[in-house]
């Protein structure tokens, strides 16, 4: 009983002195600034809608496809199109070929398979743009193909983005035929280019 009383009677003070340290002592320095704490940055993502698209020439071209970035980071998306090196586009990217179709980046966790790419079927004509089908791996084009099988098939270095060197299986049309439908684009144009 008595080695009890004598190990608490050294345990409170060590005790003690731990709660005064904690609490950050009596200094002269008045009490310590906690660090502050820096809320975690919102995750950046862009819910596409119908308005938001516009006429494929009022986008970036880019070798014979169409960029554009609705949260600001265009000439980083134009700069990797360029680049053609591959790498992960930012998001709130949108990539056109046709005016009927588009894959637009989303927020980190969107959808793994797709490498967060939503993909779009469209109809558009003078009034804008409408949306037929969006998703990650529901959407089928005009031709029958699931647009997240074919993207599938991209090198991994091009973030899910198919072109002529990237492993994606060739367009059943030529490019003639895919310039015509891109010169056709009946949506209207912006009025400040």
């Amino acid at each position: 009983m008595q080695s009890a009383t004598r190990s608490l009677r050294f345990s409170m003070p060590a005790l003690c002195f731990a709660i005064f340290v904690a609490i950050g002592g009596c200094g002269s320095d008045g009490p310590k600034s906690a660090t502050k704490r820096v809320p975690p940055k919102p995750t950046e993502d862009f819910v596409m809608q119908a308005s938001d698209f516009k006429n494929l020439h009022d986008m970036t071209a880019v070798r014979g496809f169409f960029v554009d970035n609705k949260l600001g980071h265009l000439q980083e998306a134009v700069a990797m199109a360029e680049a053609n090196q591959g790498g992960s586009y930012p998001v709130g990217t949108i990539l056109q070929l046709v005016p009927q179709e588009a894959m637009i980046k989303r927020h980190k966790g969107y959808n793994a398979k797709t490498s967060d790419w939503e993909f779009f079927f469209l109809t558009a004509d003078a009034s804008g743009t409408q949306i037929v089908t969006r998703g990650a791996d529901e959407v089928v084009n005009r031709f029958g193909g699931n647009c997240a099988s074919c993207h599938a098939l991209a090198k991994a270095k091009f973030d899910k983005v198919c072109e002529k060197n990237h492993g994606c299986e060739p367009l059943p049309i030529g490019d003639d035929v895919i310039h015509g439908i891109q010169d056709a684009d009946p949506r209207p144009r912006a009025t400040n280019r």
